[in-house]
């Protein structure tokens, strides 16, 4: 794993009107690696996930690509550095097969015809490639298969395109226990093939068996990035819930009272009547 990160936000803020919903946020993610993002509901995960694939642009702060400060306008831009989203909704067409779906809107040509035989012979490739087995025929339509299956067709049509960097949004969401293991074990291919993974998951027993870091944000904030072998299930809890856990998070509030290290505050008037 390179030391630099393939992705690198500083200092990003982003506001609907009055409402700031991200502030001063700092992330990574490493090529080669899964970077869980938790939070809880409104924590601004899916707006911090929108600002780097281009749907919102940020307010204030720095984006770094493969380091190298880069400009992002949209979604062509980011899809233009090799990032692609993995929504919730999987954007898939249930009326099309895969390989239609694979291809949809980037559709290889040859003349003025489709070049099929092309793109059912890269679209095994990608799909052996991450090894995927489960799938009968690339011609079956999407409406016949599994939310696992549809899964792993929405995953390979994000890395399809020579992409470095893919994020997924609760992959296993609503999904069964032999198909959640399966897009999991999808998930630490991706890793392994040396993509940056962002996983975004509710799920800790997920989070905890894929991922090599966790960042946890917090109403807008980034309150903690490390390494999962570095963090206990109930730490990510108590930052997901509350902002803090141990040392971890944001600082504590000082007690009523106090000047901040536990002392009671002194009056530094001389002869002052206390």
């Amino acid at each position: 794993m390179s030391a630099t990160p393939l992705l690198e936000l500083r200092g990003i803020d982003k506001s609907f009107g009055p409402v700031q919903v991200l502030r001063d946020v700092a992330f990574t993610a490493h090529a080669g690696e899964v970077t869980a993002l938790v939070g809880d509901n409104g924590a601004g995960k899916s707006t911090l996930v929108k600002c780097i694939s281009g749907i919102y642009p940020t307010d204030a702060g720095e984006f770094l690509f493969d380091g190298q400060p880069v400009n992002i306008h949209g979604p062509r831009d980011a899809a233009a550095l090799g990032i692609e989203v993995v929504y919730q909704d999987l954007a898939l067409c249930d009326n099309l097969d895969i390989v239609q779906n694979m291809f949809l809107g980037r559709e290889k040509r040859s003349g003025i015809v489709l070049d099929e035989p092309t793109m059912e012979q890269l679209a095994a490739e990608t799909l052996a490639g991450l090894s995927v087995r489960t799938v009968k025929s690339l011609r079956q339509h999407v409406s016949s298969l599994s939310g696992g299956q549809r899964q792993t067709v929405a995953i390979a049509k994000a890395v399809l395109w020579n992409s470095k960097l893919v994020i997924l949004d609760e992959p296993t969401a609503a999904l069964g226990v032999a198909q959640t293991a399966q897009v999991l074990e999808l998930v630490r291919r991706l890793a392994d093939k040396g993509l940056a993974v962002v996983l975004i998951s509710h799920n800790m027993n997920d989070v905890f068996a894929v991922s090599d870091r966790i960042a946890a944000l917090y109403l807008g904030q980034m309150v903690a990035q490390v390494k999962a072998s570095d963090i206990t299930h109930s730490q990510v809890v108590e930052l997901i819930t509350a902002g803090r856990s141990g040392r971890l998070g944001l600082p504590a509030d000082p007690a009523p009272g106090s000047n901040g290290n536990g002392a009671e505050p002194v009056d530094p008037t001389p002869g002052a009547v206390r």
